[in-house]
């Protein structure tokens, strides 16, 4: 409660009808009224609504269980009390079903209140998907629509002492025995909740039984498909999701003791199932964490989690066109990782670069009656930076690039030439580009931009200068008409080059009176 009652409201107001509804709802063990709200519902619609009572089992796998052996209806779907369907979700992934052949059909899905519900799969409708060709790997709750013979015939049911992830088990299964799985992606089927208190049993579960219970899913999976590519999607978001979300922020604070066992219990996991093909999938944040846990390092791996939060990503070091990420461990003898774990595989990272190109230094060099802008950027990136380049660039970034600001240029991208000419200063974390770019005379704002080559790709980076004095603005010119030039941040936090004639055009009579008569005349106050 209250949440109980917003979704009967939405069972019992679907669009299918009463007569082709049947709602099962297992009170287990409530202590809110909420058995006491089901009955009420029961009393209204009585030919609908059908409730079992029964002792609180710990987790959803009972109840779930409980009301299968209830149901009748040619096909299930389940629902938890905290959320709540869309009035014509039955109806549409039923007509699914029917037109289709289907045994599973899974639709739209989105979390409200700050709930993070993966949305890859719901890019469109589509009849037939399957777990290697879709991001359906990734959407392993139980809230689909499953034909109950089905079911019935493969005996599905839920694990009921896993109090964590129970729903997992009997999707996936349902999914390698169905023999056609859809999607419903154009109409909002299913509104996932987070509760304001939190109290969703997913956040409440400790690191070591989410680790118990992920450990469980991944056998059951490697029981049920063979090594391959199946198995591979699959667990390759167990590694990427459970797994890695057992070693984010909230690591480091834990006893060493718990650290040490979740590093072993990925270990296990990792010797059994974490093939090459998981590895290069994966982003190299969340590999390198993966592979340290494996390999035992808790002190580089508390490191990697404590720097990456308080300084961001750490430099990257470029060594022809592959990209390692200076992770703790990278190289460590210690330790004895491959290469390969901090290695950039095919991974756009904009938003990396960005947040590490700022400006440390710019000023004016004056030579006869021109001017060039001079800028010392820090780049974080080690290793051969010959090919950099700086440029002064007009127009304001695409709305396709990145949301920190950078942005990966297309494989057929016409690299501009340098204006001016980039020197490398290597340091310990990163390389210092000191750039002179000569000015033209005409009237303009530039963005200072800088391009550089990063494991195969190219990428396009403004320089941030927030907090960085700028130069004052300088007069120049010479003989000619004197220009003046000025460096300045602009409201995104990046720098900007401005220059324009220090004297402006005078307005003629004419085109002072034809700007009048386009503004209309100015209106002055009667005096009273």
């Amino acid at each position: 409660m209250p949440y109980l009652t917003e979704c009967l409201n939405s069972l019992v107001g679907q669009s299918i009808g009463l007569d082709r509804l049947e709602v099962v709802a297992v009170d287990d063990g409530s202590t809110d009224d909420s058995g006491r709200e089901l009955d009420r519902f029961a009393e209204r619609y009585p030919g609908t609504v059908k409730v079992i009572h029964q002792e609180n089992s710990g987790g959803p796998a009972v109840p779930s269980n409980r009301a299968l052996e209830a149901a009748t209806g040619r096909y299930v779907y389940f629902i938890g009390s905290d959320d709540h369907l869309g009035p014509e979700a039955l109806e549409r992934m039923v007509a699914c079903a029917d037109q289709y052949g289907s045994d599973v059909v899974i639709g739209k899905m989105v979390g409200t209140n700050g709930r993070y519900v993966h949305q890859a799969l719901y890019r469109e409708n589509d009849p037939d998907v399957t777990l290697t060709g879709s991001a359906l790997p990734w959407t392993l709750a139980n809230t689909k629509l499953f034909r109950r013979e089905l079911v019935e015939r493969h005996k599905l049911r839920f694990p009921e002492h896993l109090p964590v992830g129970s729903d997992q088990p009997f999707t996936i299964e349902a999914c390698v025995r169905a023999k056609k799985i859809s999607v419903v992606a154009d109409y909002t089927c299913y509104y996932a909740v987070k509760r304001g208190d939190a109290g969703n049993i997913t956040y409440r579960a400790d690191h070591l039984s989410r680790l118990r219970c992920t450990a469980e899913i991944m056998d059951f999976t490697a029981g049920l498909l063979p090594p391959g590519p199946e198995r591979d999607a699959v667990l390759r978001r167990h590694f990427t999701w459970e797994l890695a979300k057992l070693v984010q922020d909230d690591f480091p604070r834990l006893g060493r003791e718990v650290q040490r066992d979740i590093c072993a219990g990925i270990a296990r996991l990792a010797d059994s199932y974490f093939t090459d093909g998981i590895r290069d999938a994966m982003d190299v944040k969340r590999r390198v964490r993966i592979c340290l846990a494996r390999a035992g390092a808790v002190e580089e791996l508390c490191e990697a989690i404590t720097a990456e939060r308080a300084h961001g990503a750490p430099p990257f070091v470029v060594e022809g066109d592959r990209a390692y990420a200076r992770y703790p461990g990278f190289r460590d003898p210690r330790i004895g990782l491959a290469d390969r774990c901090f290695e950039l595989v095919g991974e756009a990272v904009p938003g990396r670069l960005a947040k590490g190109t700022e400006l440390l230094a710019s000023a004016w060099e004056q030579h006869g009656d021109g001017i060039t802008y001079t800028a010392s950027v820090r780049v974080p990136v080690l290793g051969d930076l010959d090919g950099a380049v700086l440029r002064l660039v007009r127009g304001a970034m695409p709305k396709t690039a990145d949301k920190a600001g950078a942005r990966r240029l297309p494989a057929d991208h016409d690299l501009p030439a340098p204006a001016g000419s980039v020197t490398a200063e290597p340091l310990p974390d990163a390389t210092v580009l000191h750039a002179r770019v000569p000015l033209e005379r005409r009237t303009v704002k530039l963005g200072v931009r800088v391009y550089l080559d990063v494991a195969g790709a190219t990428y396009e980076i403004p320089v941030r200068g927030k907090d960085r004095p700028m130069p004052l603005a300088r007069r120049w010119g010479g003989e000619g008409e004197p220009y003046r030039a000025a460096a300045l941040v602009n409201d995104k936090g990046r720098v900007v080059v401005a220059t324009a004639p220090l004297f402006p055009p005078k307005q003629t009579l004419g085109s002072r009176l034809r700007a009048t008569l386009v503004r209309g005349p100015r209106r002055t106050k009667r005096k009273k």
